[in-house]
């Protein structure tokens, strides 16, 4: 009987800080520009007023009021998820340094280690500790079988769904990762620093970076340009999971945020609409086709396709 293959989430994320005041602050800011109250004077309002506020902000494009309000997050992916994410370039970035650890790729090789019954040094003193973890990485390959060996290998890697379809096309992209990880320890063994001897490693390899973005750039860039369903899969999942926290805390900032054809679309109604009514047909779309060239009758079934893949909603 096969065993099941579980693998670590491909993306994780978690909301560290964000303007706790932020729909308030943002309407303040909207509403002085068109009053002579100070902001204090502007400040206070109902909470209908706020949400009326933002309702004008999203229905004129006027974006600057959102840049008051920031948000704090961090993410575990890819190398490959993180070089997307930081080509935005509105935002503040720190990224773990392979240059000073590689802690992903250690827990895995220790994990490794217990399913082989193997002593193995938890944190590498010298260099017969880094020769042990790439002989281990190397048994790993020769004896465990597939699910146990990719479970242990999703702890340094992430791997992409469309290779876990069948058991041959899993155990050879598992194969090449644990093989480059063994490359990669039996160079430290030999005295190659960290900064050089990460060269030979995949862009699977597992990272942890910490971002902040203000409103306007998720609002405007970073959620309609990586929600959307030609956006790479991974950091579609990340922005869809980024998407449900922000509507968590401040749904009237974000409820009616959402891939470029949502963003399109509620810029020319009369009355934006939320994303949830979207996906849930409750609105359609009169824009003639999205950006990224989907007419308009394929938008709803593209958008739907979107939030299940990127695990934001089950639409």
């Amino acid at each position: 009987m096969q065993s099941t293959v579980v693998l670590e989430p491909p993306v994780r994320l978690r909301l560290l800080r964000y303007t706790k005041d932020a729909p308030r602050l943002v309407a303040a800011a909207a509403r002085i520009t068109v009053s002579k109250k100070p902001v204090e004077k502007a400040w206070e309002m109902d909470e209908a007023g706020v949400e009326r506020w933002i309702m004008e902000l999203i229905r004129r494009g006027h974006g600057s009021p959102l840049e008051h309000a920031v948000y704090t997050f961090e993410a575990e992916c890819s190398r490959v998820c993180s070089h997307q994410l930081v080509r935005h370039r509105i935002a503040s970035y720190t990224q773990q340094s392979m240059r000073y650890t590689e802690g992903f790729l250690r827990n895995m090789a220790l994990e490794l280690c217990k399913a082989l019954g193997v002593e193995c040094a938890e944190k590498p003193r010298g260099r017969s500790d880094y020769e042990a973890y790439a002989l281990v990485l190397e048994k790993a390959v020769s004896v465990l079988d597939t699910a146990t060996l990719a479970s242990i290998a999703s702890k340094g890697f992430v791997i992409p769904p469309s290779l876990t379809g069948d058991n041959v096309t899993l155990r050879g992209a598992v194969e090449a990762y644990l093989l480059a990880a063994a490359k990669y320890y039996r160079l430290l063994s030999l005295g190659v620093p960290r900064e050089d001897a990460r060269f030979l490693l995949p862009q699977a390899v597992r990272t942890r970076i910490v971002f902040t973005m203000n409103a306007r750039e998720l609002l405007e860039s970073f959620l309609p340009l990586r929600m959307c369903s030609h956006a790479q899969w991974e950091i579609r999942m990340l922005a869809w999971r980024a998407w449900k926290e922000l509507v968590r805390i401040h749904p009237e900032i974000f409820a009616y945020a959402g891939p470029r054809c949502v963003y399109m679309e509620n810029r020319v109604r009369d009355q934006p609409c939320r994303l949830v009514d979207f996906l849930e047909r409750r609105c359609g779309f009169a824009i003639q086709r999205c950006p990224e060239m989907v007419p308009r009758e394929g938008i709803p079934s593209c958008l739907r396709h979107a939030a299940k893949t990127g695990g934001g909603l089950e639409p």
